[in-house]
């Protein structure tokens, strides 16, 4: 029976003449041979495990095989919730002059169900043209719930903002009102339910 020899042994010690040959040993070459062929299945056996070990590392620890990218914190929008109870959120905050209770003001906006179905926009939604509309920041001539939200904001700033029927179109003289009759109709027949107007100061007059 032949027992190959330790692989560190194989490796300091190949078939050389530094061994004393036993009588009965086999011919030198051919100790040579079968000793190169253990060193040959060892050297492969020791490679297939370590290939086996990384794919291992890697599947356990999916960060040594690429690197991760930075992850940013979402930008969070904050909902402002008044005393008669609009809603609104500051989408782009402005630098200009700020509105005032009893200022004039020149706005675009879009008006939509609290579904997001639309209803009116100063802003042609094709042709991106717009028709801004001029409101006097009174309640007795426009909606509360866009007065207060009008009020505070700064040329060039631009809120979104729910507001319910109490504080809409309580009566059908308030603006804004669409000139045409389609859209007016419209407004009007969603006047009982809470609207969502996005508002963009442009100038106070």
């Amino acid at each position: 029976m032949m027992y190959a020899l330790p692989f560190q042994t194989l490796l300091h010690f190949p078939c050389a003449s530094k061994f004393t040959r036993p009588k009965d040993a086999m011919p030198m070459d051919l100790h040579c041979k079968f000793s190169s062929l253990e060193i040959k299945r060892l050297s492969r056996r020791m490679v297939l495990k370590f290939c086996g070990f990384n794919t291992l590392l890697l599947s356990i620890n999916p960060v040594l095989a690429a690197p991760m990218p930075e992850m940013k914190e979402p930008e969070v929008i904050r909902t402002l919730k008044l005393a008669s109870g609009v809603r609104f959120q500051e989408i782009i905050e402005g630098e200009g002059p700020e509105a005032q209770e009893g200022d004039t003001v020149e706005v675009n906006y879009v008006c939509r169900r609290s579904n997001g179905y639309f209803v009116h926009s100063t802003v042609d939604q094709f042709s991106g043209e717009s028709s801004p509309v001029i409101l006097p920041l009174d309640e007795n001539q426009i909606i509360k719930g866009l007065k207060e939200v009008l009020i505070g904001m700064k040329v060039g700033g631009k809120r979104r903002a729910l507001i319910p029927p109490s504080v809409g179109y309580v009566n059908e003289n308030l603006k804004p009102i669409p000139d045409e009759f389609g859209p007016r109709r419209s407004l009007f027949s969603h006047a009982n339910e809470p609207l969502i107007f996005e508002v963009q100061l442009l100038k106070v007059l």
